[in-house]
Protein backbone atom coordinates (compact mmCIF):
# COMPACT_ATOMS: atom_id res chain seq x y z
CA UNK A 1 0.00 0.00 0.00
CA UNK A 2 1.61 3.39 -1.00
CA UNK A 3 1.55 6.13 1.74
CA UNK A 4 -1.63 8.08 0.04
CA UNK A 5 -3.54 4.77 -0.13
CA UNK A 6 -2.78 4.31 3.61
CA UNK A 7 -3.67 7.96 4.28
CA UNK A 8 -6.82 8.22 2.81
CA UNK A 9 -7.60 4.87 4.38
CA UNK A 10 -6.86 6.30 7.71
CA UNK A 11 -8.97 9.22 7.13
CA UNK A 12 -11.58 7.72 5.56
CA UNK A 13 -11.77 5.61 9.23
CA UNK A 14 -11.03 7.72 11.61
CA UNK A 15 -14.28 9.16 13.22
CA UNK A 16 -13.53 13.09 14.49
CA UNK A 17 -14.21 14.04 18.22
CA UNK A 18 -16.29 17.17 16.66
CA UNK A 19 -17.61 18.94 13.89
CA UNK A 20 -14.75 21.22 13.26
CA UNK A 21 -12.46 18.02 12.78
CA UNK A 22 -15.01 16.51 10.58
CA UNK A 23 -14.76 19.31 7.95
CA UNK A 24 -11.42 19.58 8.10
CA UNK A 25 -11.24 15.46 7.83
CA UNK A 26 -13.56 15.72 4.80
CA UNK A 27 -11.52 18.85 3.31
CA UNK A 28 -8.01 16.12 3.54
CA UNK A 29 -10.01 13.58 1.90
CA UNK A 30 -11.02 15.61 -0.77
CA UNK A 31 -7.39 17.19 -1.42
CA UNK A 32 -6.17 13.76 -1.08
CA UNK A 33 -8.76 12.35 -4.34
CA UNK A 34 -7.58 15.33 -5.63
CA UNK A 35 -4.34 15.24 -5.90
CA UNK A 36 -2.11 11.80 -6.39
CA UNK A 37 0.88 13.78 -4.74
CA UNK A 38 -0.72 15.05 -1.84
CA UNK A 39 1.67 13.21 0.63
CA UNK A 40 4.82 14.53 -0.90
CA UNK A 41 6.84 18.25 0.06
CA UNK A 42 7.09 18.35 -3.97
CA UNK A 43 3.35 19.44 -3.86
CA UNK A 44 3.27 22.92 -3.80
CA UNK A 45 -0.49 23.92 -3.28
CA UNK A 46 0.00 22.15 -0.13
CA UNK A 47 1.05 18.42 1.33
CA UNK A 48 0.29 16.22 4.37
CA UNK A 49 3.01 16.22 7.11
CA UNK A 50 2.74 13.97 10.25
CA UNK A 51 3.51 14.96 14.01
CA UNK A 52 3.45 13.53 17.17
CA UNK A 53 2.37 15.00 20.33
CA UNK A 54 5.18 13.12 22.61
CA UNK A 55 3.99 12.54 26.05
CA UNK A 56 6.31 11.14 28.97
CA UNK A 57 5.52 7.94 30.42
CA UNK A 58 2.97 9.55 32.85
CA UNK A 59 1.10 11.58 30.45
CA UNK A 60 2.05 14.66 32.67
CA UNK A 61 4.73 16.60 30.36
CA UNK A 62 4.94 16.96 26.46
CA UNK A 63 8.05 17.53 24.55
CA UNK A 64 8.19 20.51 21.90
CA UNK A 65 10.99 21.71 19.97
CA UNK A 66 11.49 24.96 19.46
CA UNK A 67 11.94 25.12 15.74
CA UNK A 68 14.42 27.24 13.75
CA UNK A 69 12.28 28.53 10.83
CA UNK A 70 8.85 29.30 12.91
CA UNK A 71 10.95 30.36 16.26
CA UNK A 72 8.20 28.85 18.49
CA UNK A 73 8.16 26.21 20.33
CA UNK A 74 6.35 22.83 18.55
CA UNK A 75 5.18 19.30 18.90
CA UNK A 76 8.08 16.75 16.98
CA UNK A 77 6.80 15.89 13.35
CA UNK A 78 7.54 17.30 9.91
CA UNK A 79 7.49 16.20 5.80
CA UNK A 80 6.51 12.86 4.83
CA UNK A 81 9.88 11.16 2.97
CA UNK A 82 9.57 8.47 0.05
CA UNK A 83 10.34 5.37 2.00
CA UNK A 84 7.60 6.01 4.48
CA UNK A 85 4.50 3.52 4.24
CA UNK A 86 2.41 5.25 6.65
CA UNK A 87 1.58 8.54 7.99
CA UNK A 88 1.85 7.16 11.27
CA UNK A 89 5.04 5.47 10.64
CA UNK A 90 6.04 8.76 9.22
CA UNK A 91 5.35 10.91 12.93
CA UNK A 92 7.37 8.00 14.73
CA UNK A 93 10.37 8.38 12.51
CA UNK A 94 10.04 12.09 12.76
CA UNK A 95 9.55 11.64 16.63
CA UNK A 96 12.86 9.27 17.41
CA UNK A 97 14.51 11.56 14.77
CA UNK A 98 13.97 14.74 16.46
CA UNK A 99 14.09 13.27 20.13
CA UNK A 100 16.54 10.64 19.69
CA UNK A 101 14.59 8.37 22.05
CA UNK A 102 14.16 4.75 21.30
CA UNK A 103 10.92 3.04 22.41
CA UNK A 104 8.63 5.49 21.41
CA UNK A 105 5.06 3.63 20.57
CA UNK A 106 2.42 5.82 18.38
CA UNK A 107 -1.30 5.37 18.90
CA UNK A 108 -1.62 4.47 14.87
CA UNK A 109 -5.58 6.34 15.07
CA UNK A 110 -5.16 10.31 14.56
CA UNK A 111 -5.97 12.86 17.34
CA UNK A 112 -6.24 16.13 15.33
CA UNK A 113 -5.93 17.78 12.61
CA UNK A 114 -4.64 21.18 11.43
CA UNK A 115 -4.11 22.93 8.44
CA UNK A 116 -1.59 25.93 8.42
CA UNK A 117 -0.20 28.07 5.87
CA UNK A 118 3.88 27.94 6.29
CA UNK A 119 7.16 28.54 3.71
CA UNK A 120 9.00 25.25 4.58
CA UNK A 121 11.29 23.83 2.61
CA UNK A 122 10.44 24.46 -1.15
CA UNK A 123 10.99 28.12 -0.35
CA UNK A 124 7.68 28.96 -1.43
CA UNK A 125 3.93 29.70 0.88
CA UNK A 126 2.68 26.89 0.65
CA UNK A 127 0.24 24.55 3.38
CA UNK A 128 1.12 21.85 5.69
CA UNK A 129 -2.22 19.66 5.92
CA UNK A 130 -0.75 18.21 9.63
CA UNK A 131 -1.81 14.81 10.39
CA UNK A 132 -0.94 14.54 14.40
CA UNK A 133 -0.88 11.09 16.23
CA UNK A 134 0.02 10.73 20.15
CA UNK A 135 3.29 9.31 20.99
CA UNK A 136 4.48 7.84 24.61
CA UNK A 137 8.06 7.84 25.71
CA UNK A 138 9.21 5.46 27.73
CA UNK A 139 10.34 5.78 31.77
CA UNK A 140 13.01 8.07 32.04
CA UNK A 141 13.41 8.83 28.46
CA UNK A 142 15.89 11.57 27.93
CA UNK A 143 15.87 12.90 24.89
CA UNK A 144 18.69 14.66 22.70
CA UNK A 145 18.72 17.77 20.50
CA UNK A 146 18.83 17.12 16.74
CA UNK A 147 20.21 19.26 14.04
CA UNK A 148 16.84 20.25 13.10
CA UNK A 149 16.24 22.12 16.76
CA UNK A 150 17.27 25.12 18.45
CA UNK A 151 15.93 23.38 21.31
CA UNK A 152 14.37 20.53 22.87
CA UNK A 153 12.27 20.00 26.48
CA UNK A 154 9.36 18.70 28.77
CA UNK A 155 6.84 20.86 29.70
CA UNK A 156 4.13 20.06 32.17
CA UNK A 157 0.76 20.23 30.20
CA UNK A 158 -0.06 22.62 32.78
CA UNK A 159 2.76 25.20 32.32
CA UNK A 160 3.97 25.39 28.31
CA UNK A 161 5.45 28.32 27.05
CA UNK A 162 3.00 31.28 26.42
CA UNK A 163 3.49 31.25 22.78
CA UNK A 164 1.79 27.48 22.10
CA UNK A 165 -2.37 28.65 22.15
CA UNK A 166 -2.54 26.57 19.40
CA UNK A 167 -1.36 23.47 20.55
CA UNK A 168 -3.91 23.03 22.93
CA UNK A 169 -6.86 20.89 21.14
CA UNK A 170 -4.27 18.62 20.23
CA UNK A 171 -3.99 18.23 23.80
CA UNK A 172 -7.24 18.30 24.83
CA UNK A 173 -7.80 15.52 21.92
CA UNK A 174 -4.52 13.14 23.82
CA UNK A 175 -5.89 13.28 26.76
CA UNK A 176 -9.67 12.53 25.66
CA UNK A 177 -8.01 9.45 23.80
CA UNK A 178 -5.67 8.35 27.22
CA UNK A 179 -8.94 8.64 29.53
Amino acid sequence: MSLHADATSVLTDWRPPDHGQEALRQAYLGFLAAREDACRRSCEPGHLTASALVLDATGDRTLLTLHPRVGRWLQLGGHCEPTDETLAGAALREAVEESGIRGLRIEPIPIHLDVHPITCSLGVPTRHFDVRFLVRAPINAQPTRSAESVDLQWWPLDAMPSNVDDLYPMVEAALARLR
